[in-house]
């Protein structure tokens, strides 16, 4: 049995390295590619995807996986295997069996489809004009039916393609939590209209020096615990981070010199999902285990430290005076409590990555929608602005003004990521659920927060979470965590206490 694992591993070992290899030429793509080299750029990425395919699907890979056992289930149980080595086969054993379902001329065709759509779609958010883009989505909507057609489904097309983002969740159990959760986080808003309540934002509008918001941002990225010998911050269109390695994790950002909130907020987030990246054990290192089990639980990770630390009154209890310092025409005559209501101020909007906790969900399930409609072809990629915009004026009575702030706004359906979208949602929830749980062990944390001791949040994460990597499915982690499997009420209840304490309601 220690021959055939050591064998699996050496496998998965030369696989990861490739995965990382293709990383790198995504990352230079949305950073610092010159357009011209777009088209090649498709050609490496798709060669790298069908080699990556063919090393998966070996057939020596089902061949070992038979020896040890495996009977084909994605949950199997091998008699004899340490805990991390079982959840090794278990996942190794559910990456071959989705991926001998797919043809490997499908996987490269949607390597460069995706390549190219991402550059067409940059183009087009650029000019504002769906038109330019609506040729490469309905490409890619159509691989990705064939795609969910190849994996198999029972009840829904949805189901395969939200796996490959949140393991063994399907739409059903979604539409569980969404649809009350619409409801709710609505309700919430109307109380929250009917308060009254004024809240000053305009001074997050102003002039803010690009290179005071990166230094500001560098700061608390490594008071967060950012290991600036394993990663960077650069600038992208559309903020994202990845991992080019085990020791190489990359985040971006973009910044707005007339609106404070756009980098910083980002980079707070984007440095969340870094540390996830960079808390896993050693022992799972080069590993497939070595990645977050879920969008979901990974998604947690950046809207914890984004919204529940960078969002909250104890972390801007020490860093706004250094905030107020660097921006002192700015900020003149507004006070830490003025800037905190500020930055949590309710107000539908149109840029999900922009909107507030409340509202954001909403974007979500939005997107969820019009992706479940394109799927099951109730609707076709021409009629997607237009849905779009129905469904921004009917949830959020906003109408978007041009394409780039409606329906261009998101890189996702460029890069056939269809079933991503929920697990930003999904992680909203997870971050709420964990937040309680760090709150009863460390009744102190505010006061450590207050303090800028970061570190104790990061240690707290670390420990419960990050060094798992995909050792627990997400289901199981959140159980092992928190005590319980994930639960609506408790962002909910989050959101109601922060925002009654804002606008004035219990």
């Amino acid at each position: 049995m220690k021959e055939l694992l050591g064998r699996l591993k050496e496998r998965d070992r030369e696989i990861q390295l490739l995965v990382h290899t293709a990383a790198i030429l995504g990352w230079d793509q949305e950073t610092y590619m010159p357009p011209a080299a777009l088209e090649e750029r498709a050609e490496q990425l798709s060669l790298l995807e069908g080699l990556i395919h063919r090393r998966i699907t070996d057939p020596e890979v089902g061949e070992i996986l038979e020896k040890l056992g495996v009977d084909g289930n994605r949950s199997p149980v091998v008699e004899g295997l340490s805990e991390t080595d079982t959840a090794f086969v278990r996942e190794i054993n559910r990456q071959y069996i989705r991926n001998t379902k797919l043809p490997q001329d499908l996987v490269v065709r949607l390597a460069r489809e995706t390549s190219l759509g991402q550059g067409r779609w940059a183009k087009a958010r650029a000019n504002a004009d769906f038109s330019m883009f609506e040729p490469s989505l309905k490409t890619i909507v159509e691989l990705s039916i064939e795609k969910a057609h190849c994996l198999g489904f029972k009840d829904s097309i949805y189901d395969p393609l939200l796996d490959q983002y949140e393991p063994y969740m399907t739409s059903r159990e979604l539409d569980a939590i969404f649809t009350p959760l619409q409801e709710k986080l609505r309700e919430l808003l109307l109380k929250i209209k009917s308060s009254g309540a004024k809240i000053r934002t305009d001074f997050l509008s102003g002039k803010f020096d690009i290179r005071k918001q990166r230094d500001f941002g560098l700061a608390i990225c490594k008071k967060m615990g950012f290991d600036f010998q394993k990663g960077r911050l650069d600038i992208s269109a559309h903020p994202f981070s990845t991992t080019l390695g085990n020791r190489d994790i990359r985040i971006t950002t973009r910044y707005n010199e007339n609106f404070f909130n756009t980098a910083l907020f980002g980079i707070i987030h984007e440095c969340g999902h870094g540390l996830y990246e960079m808390g896993f054990s050693e022992d799972l290192a080069g590993t497939l285990l070595a990645n977050g089990v879920s969008l979901g639980i990974h998604e947690s990770q950046s809207r914890f430290w984004e919204n529940m630390i960078g969002r909250s009154l104890p972390f801007w209890e020490y860093f706004y005076s250094e905030l107020s310092a660097l921006f002192p025409d700015a900020l003149r005559g507004v006070d830490c409590r003025d800037f905190y209501n500020a930055i949590n101020v309710v107000e539908p909007s149109l840029v999900r990555i922009e909107a507030d906790e409340v509202t954001y969900s909403l974007h979500i399930i939005i997107r969820y929608k019009i992706e479940k409609m394109l799927l099951n072809g109730e609707i076709t990629a021409g009629d997607a602005r237009d849905i779009w915009n129905g469904e921004y004026k009917r949830l959020l009575d906003k109408t978007p003004e041009n394409d780039a702030e409606g329906v261009l706004q998101d890189i996702h359906w460029s890069m056939g990521a269809f079933g991503y979208f929920p697990t930003y949602a999904l992680g909203n929830l997870y971050s709420a659920q964990f937040r309680k749980t760090l709150m009863h062990e460390m009744p102190s944390i505010e006061n450590e927060i207050r303090k800028g001791n970061l570190a104790v949040v990061r240690e707290w994460l670390g420990l419960k979470i990050h060094r798992w990597g995909s050792v627990y499915p997400a289901s199981e982690l959140c159980r092992k965590v928190t005590g319980e499997y994930v639960n609506p009420d408790y962002f909910l209840a989050y959101l109601a206490e922060k925002h009654g304490g804002i606008y004035g309601f219990g």
